[in-house]
């Protein structure tokens, strides 16, 4: 062995010793030095305990939603009203009590707005109730706050009717005749609704000149209607003049000119508070009435303002 085998020999062996001593000691940072000072450890934390008049803490509580309850249907008694039924309601008010024995009827009937009674002769006819009335009031309440321009021309021109002495209704339904689609069939029936129907009052029946006014406020709707002649030879049959009443749109113009109506019909256009002949109507004489209008007027509430006693005095001054 050389001489540098012998130093390294030397030098290895202490540390391979001390390595075998210290195999089961762990490894770690070597110990502070006896004069360095140690820093103080934190104090524990302490929880208060709870207020004596708290509950104790819990988890909170886990409640299962399920199914959703079932959706209850409204009671057999209960009758949903609309427009339709107020509109009933006023109709039987108007008229002598007829009964219709629809299921706009039973409705009215079942909430108790109508009653049935029994005459002497074994007729039966409705009567609306103290209920009926106040519904009735409520909806006209609604009505007046939702007067659409249709309706206040409609009033004007039912008006200016009974101003000159006729007495005019509002809302009918009156059954008219049209001609036959082909040659040699039948006549064809139609329910016709004009806006104002009017007579004169008079007590010869071929001196009643039945007038019929239709009111239009807007030009759509007033086109659609030109585009329906049956609804037109509707108007001619009921009564002897036919009249459209045309309103002004939001620029206070016209909605159409007369030369847009056909012809044969008179034209009326609103002026502020005025209603202007623009073109007259053709008249043709009615001698007679059908039966179903007259029942229609019987059984319809005339516009009230027409004043038989008035209509008397003038007489008796010409």
């Amino acid at each position: 062995m050389g001489y540098a085998e012998a130093m390294t020999a030397t030098l290895t062996a202490p540390r391979i010793a001390a390595g075998s001593a210290n195999a089961g000691t762990p490894v770690g940072p070597p110990p502070p030095a006896p004069d360095v000072p140690r820093p103080p450890s934190s104090p524990p934390i302490v929880v208060p305990p709870p207020p004596a008049g708290d509950p104790p803490p819990a988890d909170p509580p886990f409640t299962d939603p399920g199914a959703p309850p079932p959706v209850a249907d409204p009671p057999p008694a209960a009758v949903v009203l609309g427009r339709v039924h107020a509109r009933r309601l006023r109709e039987v008010y108007r008229s002598a009590g007829w009964p219709c024995c629809d299921a706009i009827e039973v409705d009215l009937l079942a909430a108790g707005l109508l009653e049935r009674q029994r005459s002497a002769h074994g007729h039966e006819t409705l009567r609306v109730s103290d209920r009926g009335i106040a519904h009735i009031a409520s909806s006209l309440v609604v009505n007046r706050g939702a007067l659409s321009a249709h309706e206040a021309l409609v009033e004007q021109v039912a008006r200016e009717m009974t101003r000159n002495g006729r007495i005019a209704w509002r809302g009918l339904s009156l059954r008219a005749r049209l001609a036959p689609t082909e040659e040699g069939g039948k006549p064809r029936w139609c329910i016709a609704r004009p806006d104002v129907f009017s007579i004169r009052n008079t007590s010869v029946e071929a001196y009643a000149q039945p007038v019929v006014h239709e009111v239009k406020v807007s030009r759509a709707d007033l086109l659609g209607d030109l585009r329906k002649p049956d609804k037109r030879a509707a108007y001619l049959d009921l009564g002897g003049e036919c009249w459209y009443v045309l309103g002004r749109d939001a620029r206070g113009r016209p909605i159409a000119e007369p030369e847009e109506i056909p012809e044969g019909c008179g034209v009326l256009v609103q002026e502020n508070a005025r209603l202007v002949v623009a073109r007259a109507a053709t008249h043709r004489p009615v001698q007679r009435l059908p039966f179903s209008v007259w029942m229609a007027l019987a059984k319809a509430q005339p516009v009230a303002g027409f004043d038989e006693d008035a209509q008397e005095f003038l007489g008796a001054l010409a």
